[in-house]
């Protein structure tokens, strides 16, 4: 028999050629148990259900079981108490199998507590000191060894319990929990004992918590009657709710000759009405003690508390309550009146006490009306600012430039921020008459330039007309208080008139950046402003609605529904009788106009678009294709506009803004998705090259025809009939 159950628990093997005696849960080649050998796990084992199938320190990641416990502890030489009942907390921690204990703090406990054995794999007590401790040791209402301290487990939580019952536990009972005898001994002491004074529980803990850092403020003016002038003083009264406590603060005016304070009134509880003497220290208090005995009974006596306050001296004080708008509080003998409050205050009275009416009380006098500053006028020395700027300040400063409007206003890329008409001298001279004038307008600083354009065999060398600077507006005059008037932006438009140090120029025609920008600013500019010329048009034309609907037919002949421009303006003159400018009439021309679009060759943009890339060396098309198709989830072979742009951003294509738009927008079906395959196909060089393009042939212009039109954009024919429609209405 000996000889089995030595040979059931040990076995042979080899190292190094060398037999040994192994033990039992020795595996064998590669791991795998030997024929008979039960191999014990060394970690909890989970239900495959429990976790998922994932391992245990994931599935089971910062999760713990929690077991209370007690331990009984011997107390030696001590004759109060034989044993200590320590109470502790146990926690598994599933993910690996550790341990913590940890002992809660007890009050005058004299114990250093906290944690008595750090996390980790705790062995399980001697004989089995190889193994460790897992899932399998933990119950309710048992005994668990830990480093031979014994550990009695009374109860666990809720988690505990649910997870232990999915593993297939029988829980017991929750066992009881021991008191500790000395402690109790101690306890039944405590509460035999009597105070040595009569105690009185006053809490005001509460209201410091509920409204700790809540001010009310109020501000007030107090008419002293003894000052010299009898003016009022301004105070701001702040009362703290956290302990119904007020202080007050005087605002100082400057140079008032009074001595500066940091308080009017130091922080403390106000009494309603002012006391006639003062109380001696311990007159007022907030407890009332009688003593029984008296001197009866030697020099000790007994003392208790009065809960009906025999002989208190009572004090009322101010409260919230007593606090509003107009009302007249006593500050130690000073009448104060409170004449406004901020808007915390007005919420606090609104929602506690139902005030809606805060009309404050005017205590303070209108300040008197400034004098108004007489300026000079202009000496004619250096310019009107800068001559103003001396009559400021003693020390001289330059005069403050709007550099915002310079920011926002300056060359920005194609944004050039400048107005430029093509203008024509105002003269009987028949030299002067065929010069031609380009005004530039500088919307950054409101300056103004003119440029002469050169002709030949005129015998006038054009160039530089006028330097750069503001101009002044004609009639006014030189040495005066009032700032002098300049030419602004909205002073120059087609047809009108200007005088420009006493040359007269009629302006004539504009650039389509500049008619564009007063478009898109209509509410600068009224002469651009289609609203503001419509309701100017519908109000002369309206009385004659009938005739002028029989003047447009009689323009259109042939029944196209347009006119030609030149028509349609000499109509909207004798309608207007003149009351019309140029740029009004072309403004209300372009909106009417039929625009002609030309067609762009779909060969040029792609062949134009590729001999970029070819410049630039870009043969990433596979690269290009592959992200298009990876952002393509649905495979349908399509993708949104703003993608297909965003992803070519990415890649750098060098292709200006508007060529890219414009390729793509080529490849756009009804629904706004691009064919990035075509796309791609389209401006690949190395596979699809495009060998040559055909320029796109733009009409004719002759720079000689100064009448009225646009140069770049211009508006041949007009749709005379929604024009009508939205004057009279449609016709039946």
């Amino acid at each position: 028999v000996g000889k089995e159950k030595f040979h059931k628990s040990q076995h042979w093997g080899y190292c190094n050629n060398v037999a040994m005696l192994l033990a039992e849960d020795k595996p064998g080649i590669g791991g795998e148990p030997l024929p008979g050998q039960k191999l014990k796990p060394k970690s909890s084992v989970f239900p495959a259900e429990l976790g998922c199938g994932a391992p245990a320190w994931l599935a089971f990641d910062k999760q713990v079981l929690s077991f209370d416990a007690y331990f009984e502890e011997e107390v030696p030489d001590k004759n109060q108490e034989p044993y200590r009942i320590r109470h502790c907390k146990i926690y598994f921690y599933l993910e690996d199998d550790t341990i913590q204990v940890l002992e809660p703090q007890v009050k005058n406990s004299g114990i250093i507590q906290g944690t008595i054995i750090r996390r980790h794999r705790i062995p399980l007590p001697s004989p089995n000191e190889d193994q460790f401790y897992t899932i399998d040791h933990f119950n309710i209402n048992i005994e668990v060894i830990f480093y031979a301290r014994r550990y009695k487990i009374t109860d666990c939580d809720q988690f505990t319990k649910h997870f232990l019952r999915k593993m297939g536990f029988k829980l017991n009972p929750p066992g009881n929990c021991p008191d500790d005898p000395y402690t109790k001994e101690r306890q039944k002491i405590l509460d035999s004992m009597n105070p040595l004074r009569p105690y009185e529980r006053i809490d005001t803990l509460k209201q410091f918590l509920e409204h700790d850092g809540h001010v009310l403020r109020f501000y007030c003016v107090w008419d002293d009657p003894e000052s010299l002038f009898h003016d009022p003083r301004e105070l701001v009264l702040h009362y703290y709710l956290s302990d119904d406590t007020i202080d007050i603060k005087e605002i100082i005016p400057v140079n008032s000759g009074r001595d500066i304070v940091p308080l009017f009134l130091r922080r403390d509880k106000l009494p309603k009405y002012a006391p006639t003497g003062l109380y001696q220290p311990g007159t007022i208090t907030s407890r009332t003690v009688l003593n029984v005995f008296g001197n009866s009974v030697g020099n000790r006596g007994r003392y208790i508390l009065d809960n009906r306050k025999t002989g208190a001296v009572h004090q009322e004080f101010y409260r919230d309550s007593d606090l509003k708008i107009g009302a007249v509080i006593n500050v130690w003998g000073r009448q104060i009146m409170l004449c406004d409050c901020d808007e915390f205050t007005k919420d606090y009275y609104r929602t506690k006490y139902g005030i809606e009416d805060f009309t404050p009380v005017p205590y303070k006098a209108l300040p008197p009306p400034k004098a108004e500053k007489p300026i000079p006028p202009y000496t004619g020395f250096g310019s009107e600012e800068d001559s103003l700027c001396s009559c400021m300040s003693l020390l001289l400063k330059p005069p403050q430039k709007d550099f915002k409007k310079f920011m926002e206003k300056d060359r920005c890329g194609l944004e050039s921020n400048t107005l430029r008409f093509l203008a024509k001298l105002v003269t009987d001279s028949p030299i002067d008459k065929d010069r031609k004038f380009i005004i530039c307008y500088f919307l950054s600083d409101d300056t103004i330039s003119v440029f002469e354009h050169p002709q030949r065999n005129t015998g006038i060398i054009g160039g530089k007309f006028l330097e750069k600077g503001r101009i002044k507006k004609p009639g006014q005059e030189l040495f005066k208080s009032e700032p002098s008037e300049y030419f602004k932006a909205q002073d120059l438009f087609i047809g009108g008139r200007v005088c420009f140090h006493g040359h007269n120029f009629l302006l004539v025609d504009a650039d389509e950046y500049t008619i564009n920008y007063m478009e898109k600013h209509a509410n600068e500019f009224a002469v651009a402003d289609t609203g503001f010329i419509f309701k100017k048009l519908k109000d002369i034309a309206e009385p004659r609605s009938q005739e002028i609907r029989q003047v447009f037919a009689a323009a259109d002949p042939q029944h196209t529904k347009v006119i030609e421009y030149d028509p349609f303006r000499n109509l909207i003159v004798s309608i207007t009788d003149g009351a019309f400018s140029e740029h009004e009439i072309m403004t209300l021309g372009r909106h009417y106009g039929e625009k002609e679009e030309y067609e762009m060759d779909h060969h040029f943009l792609l062949a134009k678009a590729q001999e970029q890339l070819k410049k630039n060396s870009f043969e990433n098309f596979e690269q290009l294709s592959t992200v298009l198709v990876y952002n393509d989830r649905e495979k349908c072979g399509v993708l949104p506009y703003e993608t297909c742009r965003s992803i070519c951003k990415s890649f750098k294509l060098p292709l200006s803004d508007d060529l890219l738009q414009t390729i793509l927008t080529m490849f756009e079906d009804d629904h706004k998705q691009v064919n990035y395959k075509k796309f791609v196909d389209a401006v690949n060089w190395r596979e699809n090259q495009i060998p040559a393009f055909h320029t796109i042939k733009l009409p004719p212009k002759n720079e000689d025809d100064w009448n009225g039109q646009p140069p770049f954009l211009p508006v041949k024919r007009i749709k005379y009939l929604p024009l009508l429609d939205d004057l009279f209405g449609k016709e039946e």
